[in-house]
């Protein structure tokens, strides 16, 4: 269903619901590889929204969304990888260096871009 309202352009709701019930945070996961682009458009707003002043629960969630830096799907795969980024926690480097090779030269890119900006923000 929160998919269902973040494809409807329910950002904001969907926000406010993640701040408070910071449970749903796997649930980003499935955003990121849902087949409606606003949805993984919306997952990534979430992201960017959320991870100033709850990053402790996104931190918590980057083994998820490292997962799918293995998913069939370039787009996915670069998504997660810029969600990482995104989260900017050194925990998420190991994972983003395990596919600095990736078959897409655009995911490496991206990789390596999120690589860098955990790197001059981790703490």
């Amino acid at each position: 269903m929160i998919l269902d309202y973040m494809d409807k352009g329910f950002l904001e709701n969907i926000i406010d619901l993640f701040k408070k019930q910071q449970d749903c945070f796997p649930l980003i996961k499935d955003m990121l590889v849902d087949d409606r682009i606003r949805v993984r458009i919306g997952a990534t707003a979430l992201v960017e929204t959320l991870v100033n002043g709850f990053r402790d629960a996104l931190v918590d969630i980057i083994p998820l969304i490292a997962g799918l830096l293995s998913d069939p799907s370039p787009t996915v795969r670069g998504d997660c990888a810029y969600i990482l980024g995104l989260i900017g926690h050194k925990s998420a480097i190991p994972y983003l260096l395990k596919h600095r090779q990736d078959n897409d030269p655009l995911v490496r890119e991206i990789v390596e871009e999120s690589i860098q900006e955990i790197s001059l923000t981790s703490d």
